[in-house]
């Protein structure tokens, strides 16, 4: 099955620049799609410096729905938002005053890629962080969802003027111009050590499933990622690991048969931690997702409706990004109903959900009563 490869290079303009995300792209655009892969054949889709956050988020997304084994390679820099510190990957127009508005939310990184099986996402980054991300950090660390392999380091902010070099990014992609994708982890051990020959030193490293992140002894000392906790590929995969079972019936076209698998997960989630525990929330959305996944946006806008109103109901603010991204997807699928009498019937409990939650876009409230109107005139 042909893969799918998304190269995404991302840094302020002029002098909030950290790092030269955008250096790396020729030397990553130089390798071939299939090893890049690590399959026989892929796509692969660039973004260099993007201005929106909302544009990323739709690439990210198609990324993530795309069958096959998927592999982003990102190289940017961190920022927190000033309101709710949360890291943010900032993109071309970011400022530190405009965070929250202009730069991608991590959380939404690892929102879009929950729903796959670690057996054939990879993310490799190659991320620069300000002084005040680099403290956190420290004691919070970048997470990358557990569902995720992850490869990289963050560097602490540069020394010297100018923006940095991304040697680790540089490294990955001079190794891979030999023609051959060595397994991640040892292809990781190398891009670290050549980084580290150019001076690279004191990172944090994210390495393995979900990508803890550490700070690592020297380089040669740097422990392969802990493979038990990654599910095997394979028939074996689907025995083992649900979220891998979901995949294949959904690539396979049996959306009721993924659906049966969700909801059992999350009535045994529901039995055995209560309905607004992570456990049980992480499987209410799943099943949200496969109703997008099946063409039923009804369902699907119904879905993320409760699970926006449990989190709520669990105290969780209405800021959170979690509560958010609940909304924004039931917008999203609202939009979307072609039966306009179940349009009619979501659409108040909607507009009550977005005075509560007012979300990053501008004018999402005014989107849903002018909708509304126009639904009820009709």
């Amino acid at each position: 099955m042909p893969g799918t490869v998304l190269l995404l290079a991302a840094s302020p303009l002029g002098r909030g620049r950290l790092v030269d995300a955008a250096g790396v792209l020729p030397v990553l655009a130089a390798v071939a799609p299939a090893v890049l892969s690590g399959t026989d054949t892929a796509n692969v889709v660039e973004l260099a410096d993007p201005l929106e956050p909302q544009a990323v988020l739709t690439r990210l997304r198609a990324a993530a729905a795309a069958p096959g084994p998927l592999t982003v390679y990102l190289t940017g820099q961190l920022h927190l938002d000033r309101r709710q510190r949360r890291p943010h990957l900032a993109l071309a127009r970011t400022t530190p005053a405009t965070v929250r508005y202009t730069a991608l939310p991590w959380a939404w990184i690892r929102e879009e890629l929950r729903l796959r099986s670690a057996a054939d996402t990879a993310l490799l980054v190659d991320l620069h962080a300000d002084a005040e991300t680099w403290r956190q950090l420290a004691g919070q660390p970048l997470d990358s969802g557990r569902t995720t392999a992850v490869y990289g380091r963050i560097a602490p902010p540069a020394r010297g003027r100018g923006p940095a070099e991304p040697s680790y990014m540089k490294a990955v992609a001079t190794l891979l111009r030999s023609g051959h994708r060595p397994p991640l982890a040892e292809l990781h051990e190398h891009a670290l050590a050549r980084a580290a020959e150019q001076g690279a030193a004191g990172d944090l490293v994210l390495a393995g499933p979900g990508g803890f992140a550490h700070r690592p002894a020297p380089v040669r000392a740097v422990p392969r990622p802990y493979q038990p906790d990654a599910p095997p590929s394979g028939p074996p995969a689907a025995q083992g690991d649900p979220h891998a079972a979901i995949s294949d019936a959904v690539r396979a076209g049996r959306h009721a048969e993924a659906d049966a698998l969700a909801a059992r997960q999350e009535e045994a989630a529901v039995r055995a931690f209560g309905a607004a525990s992570a456990q049980a929330l992480h499987w209410a959305e799943v099943r949200a997702d496969l109703a997008m996944f099946a063409g039923d946006a009804a369902r699907s806008c119904r879905a993320w409706l409760a699970v926006a109103g449990v989190r709520l109901a669990a105290g969780q603010p209405p800021d959170a990004p979690a509560v958010e991204a609940a909304v924004d997807r039931a917008h999203h699928q609202w939009g979307t109903i072609t039966d306009a009498a179940r349009a009619r019937e979501l659409g108040p409990a909607l507009a009550e959900l977005r005075l509560r939650v007012p979300g990053r876009r501008r004018g999402a409230l005014e989107n849903v009563q002018r909708h509304l109107r126009q639904l009820q005139a009709g």
